[in-house]
């Protein structure tokens, strides 16, 4: 067989090869395989009982902070708003949960007011102090109180966010300091059909 022909050949049988297409990947850190996000009871800053379960069928951003948190929280619910507004007409499917790592300070009204300055839809989640513990325990996230030099107190704590799904499945974690573009991202992909 000539060469050219060969060469025409070998292109040819390399054009009808079936093309893969990459699969999008999260941008943050994958739980593989995804499993059940723990389950929890907490007083709601909207009045009601927060828990999982009221959000099933919607995608949940798990975030833990308190309100009297200097830098690190109220980035990341800037990012979670901005977030959320940047996904238009499909943001009714993204729910922020805001659960306090101070219940000292935060009750459900003082979590409302701030974080109504956020993003009205944002619910957050206070209880009791055992009640917290466990729910941090279940989900791996370290709070620890720190004296301040001015009196008064701190709360150094976990600041990655938890994505869940739709079915109540722990499906990635947003490390802090990642943009809202990222979060738009990987809110699409988990949101679509």
């Amino acid at each position: 067989m000539p060469v050219p022909l060969r060469a025409a050949l070998l292109a040819l049988s390399l054009f009808l090869l079936p093309t893969a297409h990459a699969v999008p990947t999260l941008k943050a850190g994958v739980f593989e395989p995804p499993r059940q996000a723990p389950e929890f009871a907490l007083r709601a800053s909207d009045g009601g009982e927060l828990s999982l379960a009221r959000y099933r069928g919607k995608l949940v951003l798990l975030s833990f902070g308190f309100t009297h948190c200097a830098a690190v929280c109220p980035v990341t619910l800037a990012t979670l708003a901005q977030a959320r507004q940047s996904l238009g007409a499909q943001a009714a499917a993204v729910q922020v949960v805001f659960v306090t790592v101070d219940p000292e300070r935060d009750d459900p009204a003082r979590m409302k007011t701030y974080l109504a300055a956020f993003d009205p839809s944002f619910v957050g989640g206070a209880g009791r102090p055992e009640t917290l513990a466990a729910m941090r325990k279940d989900y791996g996230i370290v709070a620890t109180k720190v004296p301040m030099a001015s009196g008064g107190y701190a709360v150094d704590h976990t600041s990655s966010i938890f994505l869940i799904d739709r079915d109540g499945k722990l499906r990635a974690m947003m490390p802090y300091g990642r943009d809202a573009k990222d979060y738009v991202h990987d809110l699409q992909l988990l949101l679509a059909p």
